[in-house]
């Protein structure tokens, strides 16, 4: 649904888009036989604008598709609500190392042809109600497979569904067997998809979750269902009991049905999703980061230098350990001038490049718990008094249906009054793929607070470990496999395994966060900074080396792609 290939393109809303941008790069580097199916989004996800009391309000954003892609000249039809819906494909190349190309193709219902409601259902990413959602899913599922076939890709190995948004194609799969064997029937046959026809499809299929949180779970009515997907005239109907048990369809369950390998994003996501969907054989692949987009050139510069071909063996980076301390130090204190930069620029926050500084940017969801560092404020400035100064700065933005989330945005925003300049804090505006490279390599720790075990994966403390920056997070997600503990970064509190459901965790996870800041991180940093340096120089040899795309994608093409 989402995909984050450039600043420029604004197809994607957070991590699961930046997550598919960083899985395409790496497939080019990989020379992996890959075509990508996404919508086009032409207004964007939003442009997020702040007020002084941090209330959030969102801008479309139109960016030039025209300049940017190259249109397809084969269309596909399908059809909705009765209507046939034209759909046309803009291809984007993803160019890989050794110069290799995997195409992007986005979809596009903007065509005069249509009717003015269809045209628009590739104009937002999440956007309108549960009808305009489902339109999408139609477009992507069943029009995302029609356009491959319009566009040649006749015999596709394997398909990957990221979330279920795309499950839909899983029917047409089935529908276009069913339809082969119609076709060379001798004699009148009831156009009917059967159970063992569906089945068929289940070995060239491939479904991953990355979500522990109902709402990324999309469901429809069975009456929207049977109002807007019309093109299949019964097909399904001995099916739908099957697929609707409850009288909706769970685009969740439709996908992990058809699908023949099943993986959750991370050791504890998979533990977890496997308890979500019990009757399910759950796998796990561990999410990471393109490493050569999130190096920033002072750290790609010093890896080009004392790692050859870091950028082709991500592995390679386990060898940061020679690099002299003092390289890295260097490094990084010439990004931490660059988003001090900016972040004085757009906050005119006075922060000083001496001054200790954490980091906190995603999306302004609940579950993610940005307001944890304050839950006692009178601690923190405390901390700040005893242990060291420190400067914070917050980016992430909220759906704009989010009510809750832009309520946690303009929380901060009255906690930084409150804190004035004892403690500096920043709320950074419109957080971006550009924002974000420099967010999470010039802070000096990257914070991670989530309700635990709500966090698939999170990719974002990655990003920061290829530039040195160690995490301070909850054991949730890929820090419960990155975690050594005053090695590659600190945990905040204990493993809790999935034990906490139901139960308010903010009081004790706030008191350990407070303890590791005032006990260990902050004198190490301002008293001990060799030894900080060596942690910085671990979080590159052994978190940067392993939780990268390119060993992600190696183990798809093992257990699930090849197999």
């Amino acid at each position: 649904m989402e995909i984050g290939l450039t600043e420029a393109m604004q197809t994607y809303a957070g991590g699961l888009g930046i997550l598919a941008g960083d899985t395409v790069h790496a497939a080019a580097d990989l020379g992996i036989p890959m075509v990508v199916v996404t919508l086009l989004h032409r207004k964007g996800y939003f442009r997020q604008k702040l007020d002084a009391a941090g209330w959030q309000s969102e801008e479309d954003v139109v960016w030039p598709v025209a300049e940017l892609l190259q249109e397809m000249a084969p269309r596909c039809a399908i059809e909705i609500e009765g209507r046939q819906v034209q759909v046309r494909a803009w291809q984007y190349e993803v160019e890989g190392t050794s110069g290799y190309k995997v195409p992007v193709y986005f979809l596009d219902t903007d065509l005069e042809e249509n009717a003015a409601q269809d045209r628009a259902l590739t104009d937002h990413l999440y956007g309108g109600d549960q009808h305009y959602r489902l339109c999408q899913e139609v477009v992507l599922g069943i029009g995302g497979v029609r356009m491959l076939r319009a566009l040649g890709y006749a015999e596709i190995l394997r398909f990957h569904m990221n979330e279920g948004h795309a499950a839909l194609l899983t029917l047409e799969l089935a529908y276009e067997i069913a339809k082969q064997a119609w076709d060379l029937a001798y004699e009148q046959v009831r156009h009917i998809v059967t159970l063992e026809v569906q089945q068929l499809i289940k070995p060239k299929c491939i479904f991953t979750t990355h979500t522990a949180v109902p709402a990324g779970h999309d469901k429809f009515p069975l009456s929207l269902v049977h109002q807007v997907i019309t093109g299949y005239r019964g097909a399904f109907a001995e099916l739908e009991q099957a697929f609707c048990p409850d009288g909706e369809l769970n685009m969740t369950f439709l996908a992990l049905d058809n699908s023949h390998y099943i993986n959750g994003v991370a050791k504890t996501h998979g533990k977890v999703t496997q308890q979500m969907f019990s009757k399910y054989d759950i796998h796990s692949i561990t999410n990471g980061v393109h490493t050569a987009t999130w190096a920033t050139p002072p750290f790609a510069r010093l890896f080009d230098e004392r790692i050859p071909g870091w950028r082709e063996d991500n592995a390679s980076l386990r060898y940061a350990l020679n690099i002299p301390k003092r390289e890295i130090w260097g490094a990084h204190r010439l990004v931490k001038e660059e988003l001090l930069g900016l972040v004085n620029r757009q906050g005119n926050a006075g922060f000083e490049p001496d001054i200790f500084t954490l980091g906190f940017a995603r999306r302004a969801a609940v579950y993610k718990r940005a307001e944890l560092l304050f839950w006692d404020t009178g601690k923190l400035l405390e901390i700040a008094r005893k242990a060291g100064r420190f400067q914070i700065v917050y980016a992430g933005k909220a759906h704009p249906g989010d009510t809750e989330g832009k309520e946690v945005i303009r929380r901060i925003h009255e906690v930084k009054a409150k804190l004035g300049d004892r403690i500096k804090l920043v709320y950074l505006e419109n957080y971006s793929i550009d924002m974000a490279k420099l967010l999470t390599s010039g802070v000096d720790l990257w914070l991670n607070t989530p309700m635990p075990p709500l966090e698939a994966s999170g990719t974002s403390g990655m990003k920061a470990a290829v530039n040195g920056v160690p995490s301070l997070s909850i054991l949730d997600g890929w820090w419960g496999e990155g975690c050594i503990e005053g090695v590659t970064g600190w945990a905040i509190g204990d493993n809790h395994d999935g034990g906490t459901e139901g139960r308010d965790t903010r009081p004790e996870d706030a008191d350990a966060l407070y303890s590791k800041l005032e006990m260990i991180i902050l004198p190490m940093y301002y008293n001990e900074p060799d030894r900080y340096t060596d942690v910085m120089r671990h979080a590159i040899a052994l978190n940067a080396s392993f939780f990268n795309t390119e060993r992600m994608l190696a183990q798809y093409v093992s257990k699930a792609y090849f197999k």
